[in-house]
């Protein structure tokens, strides 16, 4: 799998992120392609990925995505990226022309989108949603409370607000979030932050533990139990979430398809 990667040349989550899945998944054929390049021009203390000054955009990216999926013979695809402040649409008509290449190929492939916010913009949210994924994630990733350490560069409504628009602009596209827990908020500030992703619409909830990846980033507060992620599953369900995937190990994209097919149903 990492000798496909680098020799097309992309990038993934998997390794970028240091996602804990990556046996499982790579021994499925099962990869989520990170595109925009692998440098972030923000420095969430919560992420291993690189932040700087980032490169230009590599305009095979997407032919290179569809000769992996070849290969792979995949029929789901998810595609992230990093955050691209530094680009005007940041980074949306990139990720549309990823998302309409995968179709040219094949119309049948299904295409999942995790993406940043954007800063909000209605047009960056619209490339996307016009180019027909069938899931727009986007993660609020902790609660409010810590958002000034956690993640300084980011606004909760703003997020939140992505979500709504992207529900909006498309009623047919599921849209989805994950928080990650253990990193000092509260049971009730949890709860708090599902019942906001339902208010805006949100379809699918993704639940895992926060795994400190390097000694530079923020520190775990406290390993949350099994019984905790199976009440948060619980509670997410009754609260409306079509689908709801909590665990210690569960990261935005894992059993994406299944998450995708529970929903659906």
């Amino acid at each position: 799998m990492r000798r496909l990667i680098r020799d097309l040349g992309l990038h993934t989550v998997c390794d970028s992120a240091q996602c804990p899945n990556r046996v499982e998944c790579f021994r499925q054929n099962v990869v989520t392609f990170m595109i925009l390049g692998d440098i972030c021009t923000r420095s969430c203390a919560f992420c291993a990925i690189n932040n700087g000054q980032p490169l230009r955009l590599d305009p095979h990216e997407a032919d290179n995505i569809c000769k992996a999926i070849k290969k792979l013979n995949l029929n789901y695809v998810v595609i992230t990226s990093v955050t691209r402040d530094d680009l005007t649409d940041g980074g949306a008509f990139h990720f549309a022309e990823c998302i309409k290449t995968i179709h040219r190929l094949d119309p049948k492939i299904l295409v999942e989108v995790l993406i940043p916010d954007f800063n909000g913009s209605l047009s960056s949210l619209k490339a996307v949603s016009e180019a027909s994924p069938v899931i727009i994630n986007h993660n609020i990733e902790t609660v409010p409370r810590l958002y000034s350490e956690v993640r300084p560069q980011a606004d909760y409504n703003l997020s939140l607000g992505v979500l709504k628009t992207a529900k909006t602009l498309n009623k047919n596209i599921l849209t989805k979030s994950g928080i990650m827990v253990g990193l000092g908020e509260s049971h009730c500030e949890v709860v708090r932050v599902m019942e906001d992703l339902r208010k805006v619409g949100c379809d699918i909830l993704t639940i895992g533990q926060y795994l400190q990846p390097s000694s530079r980033n923020y520190p775990v507060s406290y390993y949350v139990t099994r019984e905790e992620f199976e009440d948060y599953n619980r509670i997410g369900k009754e609260i409306g979430f079509y689908q709801v995937v909590s665990g210690p190990l569960v990261r935005s994209s894992f059993h994406a398809l299944q998450a995708y097919n529970s929903a659906q149903k």
